[in-house]
């Protein structure tokens, strides 16, 4: 790797001193307006800089032999939700560990939009108990052999702190969109009577589309709006805790004959999204979008990358083009490093599920302790949070952090995905914003410094990326 304060420059001689301070000053000065200037943010994977502000690029059409990185807005793709994490029941409780200023801080750094906050704009959310919470619940949870098919002990309340939670993080920012998905329905609908596996019995399709639909309605009491749900996260991993095995048959079933005509009598607007799980049975989807039955209900589906190639989103597009995707889990884990983990989420997670028509880029957890506690008795043990609470008046941010920052920060709702090419080393996205400027976020993989052009609408600014870092340019 070349040292971010090393000589990586000599090869770049004919660059201005202007250029030159690009990669060695901060600026403390705000978005330029200037339309010949680009800001730019970098974070390197030897974590000497993160997200840390540079002096800006001008586009000056200076002649060089640099490789060019072409950005198109004439070639226009998929408009965007947002950018986030899981706000887990777990986190929730970690957070809350803080004191109330601390806890202030961290909140408004992360959901605020102003210029020292990283302005995320997406949460995902468990229905009922993730594995990242510290006890297994749902919201309907009866004594064995008892059922309770009107649901008149429906609940939310073990879940107040997050709902809570959730009101003062709407507070800081309004427009956040909410994705909310089961780990498990109440035990007593499964076949095994187990919080782990299992599947959902037949006789209660109907009852547990009603557990949605007052899901929703209780969640919307309490101030917040959920834009979409999935039928079950993960259906193919039955092994966690909670966890349930939903097959496409079943989950097609579902939806065509429960979810999907409960949410049209309760006149439920959430968006049913389906799947929610790894990118190597892209059939899974497919198979329901292929009943038209069940897919008149369907937005679209969502993927994790624990197994499969991002790419196969785009096989999803390409077959069903009226259908959104969404990228809406991946963590890093409690032995991996903040170096290759920057590397490979930058790569997967935000450039490749961006170039693969997904509307939003989520990592998995939001908080949790130095333990990567808490977690139910099975669930995850070596996963990372974007932020790590270490005690009541101090947090750390984590390489999640940083991956999802150099998005939310900079490519707000309602901005579109844009063409750009990918010389060299280098991988890339780029996005028109609602306010019309352009961003592009660069990814240098190699293991030394990248020179190149950026080019736009016949002009050109000539810049550089050090080895192993992520930059996001703004103009």
């Amino acid at each position: 790797m070349i040292s971010f304060t090393s000589n990586y420059f000599l090869k770049s001689a004919a660059v201005s001193a202007a250029l030159f301070s690009v990669l060695f000053c901060t600026s403390k000065s705000s978005v330029s307006e200037r339309s010949d200037h680009a800001q730019v943010w970098i974070t390197t994977a030897d974590e000497s800089t993160k997200l840390q502000k540079q002096t800006d690029i001008i586009f000056n059409n200076v002649t060089n032999n640099y490789q060019t990185l072409d950005v198109d807005a004439s070639q226009k793709y998929q408009t965007i939700d947002g950018f986030g994490y899981t706000l887990t029941g777990g986190s929730v409780q970690v957070i809350n560990q803080l004191s109330a200023t601390k806890k202030e801080e961290l909140l408004q750094d992360i959901f605020s939009n102003k210029e020292n906050s990283i302005g995320v704009s997406y949460i995902r959310l468990s229905i009922g108990a993730s594995d990242l919470n510290s006890t297994v619940f749902s919201y309907d949870d009866m004594l064995a052999g008892q059922t309770d098919v009107s649901l008149a002990n429906f609940s939310l309340a073990k879940d107040q702190a997050l709902i809570d939670m959730l009101k003062k993080i709407l507070t800081i920012n309004p427009n956040i969109k909410i994705m909310a998905a089961p780990w498990a329905p109440p035990v007593w609908m499964k076949d095994n009577g187990s919080s782990i596996g299992g599947s959902l019995q037949p006789q209660y399709y109907n009852v547990y589309a009603q557990y949605f639909v007052k899901y929703i309605q209780g969640m919307k009491a309490q101030g917040s709006t959920i834009d979409a749900i999935t039928p079950q996260n993960e259906p193919l991993h039955p092994g966690n805790n909670p966890s349930l095995l939903m097959t496409a048959p079943q989950q097609a079933a579902f939806i065509k004959n429960s979810l999907g005509p409960a949410f049209q009598a309760a006149n439920v607007k959430t968006k049913i999204v389906l799947y929610d799980h790894n990118c190597d049975k892209p059939e899974y989807p497919m198979e329901i979008l292929a009943d038209a039955d069940a897919a008149k209900y369907v937005d679209g589906s969502a993927f994790h990358l624990y197994a499969g190639n991002i790419a196969v989103l785009s096989n999803v597009h390409l077959a069903y083009p009226t259908k959104n995707l969404y990228f809406t889990e991946q963590w890093t884990g409690s032995t991996s490093s903040f170096s290759d983990d920057l590397m490979w989420h930058s790569k997967n997670v935000i450039i490749g599920s961006m170039r693969n028509w997904s509307k939003i880029a989520l990592e998995w957890n939001l908080a949790n302790d130095p333990s990567f506690n808490p977690h139910t008795d099975g669930g995850c043990t070596q996963c990372k949070g974007a932020i790590t609470v270490n005690n009541n008046e101090a947090f750390t941010k984590n390489v999640a952090y940083y991956i999802i920052a150099h998005a939310s920060k900079f490519v707000p709702q309602n901005s579109q995905r844009i063409a750009s090419t990918q010389p060299g080393n280098l991988s890339s996205v780029a996005f028109t914003t609602p306010n019309g400027k352009t961003t592009l976020i660069v990814l240098n993989e190699g293991n030394a410094t990248e020179n190149f052009n950026i080019k736009m609408n016949g002009k050109s600014a000539a810049t550089s990326l050090p080895a192993r870092a992520v930059a996001t340019f703004v103009f």
